[in-house]
């Protein structure tokens, strides 16, 4: 596998309808809003559903949520010690971070793309990994509406003589939005951890099926839809333009005043002299 010699920017417009895309716990689990009433999404939320992805195919990762495990390990920790170099050198005081680095990234594809911290209580190695991938808060187009309703649960926890009252919640969706996210891809740290354009290609077709066996009460199938991937390839390592000029370049705007729907929006992508857009559609 080659690693990745050329620089890489993308973006990804999805679209939300009745589900609440990423709560916020310090504000009764709210979908998350800027100042300006723009929704958001935060980038950590975003990772999460690329690993989800990237081990739905088979890929081996070391950050894996509780409930989705594919192994017994109970903590990060354990999941090192797997490995038995990364055990060894855990324990000795003389080992390489770098050598660390090398056979963790080899091993696991989120922390080849991501990067990752590795410091563990009674190890005095640690070690810090950063990724080539990098993802920016997704932000709605639009101001966002938020519709909250009161629930309540009707049966008891534990046994009792009676039936204890009803407890009372509350559970907050967002009607509709379109957000988008940008991102990049950087060469030079491609280099350091092994990112090959073999993963490159991986994590194209994943953001393609982003929420694919995501739903929950929360976001319930189909509530969230990712409707176009746009992936710039640049010729160099540093490439032609800088992201922010090529993030710049796609420019979408609602075309009615209440837009409800994606097709409600204008899509544009100006073009740049010497760097070709390819623009894929989600499935």
């Amino acid at each position: 596998m080659t690693t990745l010699d050329h620089k890489i920017d993308f973006a990804v417009i999805l679209s939300v309808t009745n589900a609440n895309p990423n709560g916020d716990p310090l504000n009764g689990n709210r979908p998350r809003q800027n100042y300006d009433g723009h929704g958001e999404i935060s980038d950590v939320a975003i990772k999460r559903k690329i690993r989800n992805r990237l081990q739905d195919i088979g890929e081996a990762i070391f950050v894996q949520s509780d409930d989705r495990k594919t192994d017994n390990f109970k903590s990060l920790r354990e999941r090192a010690d797997s490995n038995e170099q990364l055990a060894k050198m855990l324990k000795d005081k003389k080992a390489s971070p770098d050598e660390f680095a090398s056979i963790a990234c080899e091993q696991w594809i989120d922390v080849r793309s991501f990067g990752q911290v590795f410091a563990f209580k009674g190890s005095t190695l640690s070690v810090g990994v950063r990724g080539p991938v990098s993802i920016q808060t997704v932000t709605s187009v639009d101001p966002i509406d938020i519709t909250s309703v009161q629930i309540t649960k009707s049966v008891n926890s534990v046994t009792s003589e009676s039936r204890s009252s009803d407890t009372m919640g509350m559970k907050h969706r967002v009607n509709f939005g379109v957000y988008v996210f940008k991102g990049s891809i950087n060469t030079q740290l491609a280099e350091k951890t092994g990112f090959t354009n073999e993963d490159a290609e991986k994590l194209k077709q994943v953001l393609l099926t982003l929420f694919e066996n995501d739903s929950s009460s929360a976001r319930p199938d189909g509530s969230m839809e990712v409707h176009k991937v746009y992936w710039w390839e640049h010729s160099s390592k540093l490439g032609q333009y800088s992201s922010a000029k090529v993030h710049r370049s796609l420019n979408i705007e609602s075309s009615v005043e209440t837009p409800k729907y994606f097709d409600d929006y204008d899509i544009e992508v100006a073009e740049l002299e010497g760097l070709k857009v390819e623009v894929l559609n989600g499935q």
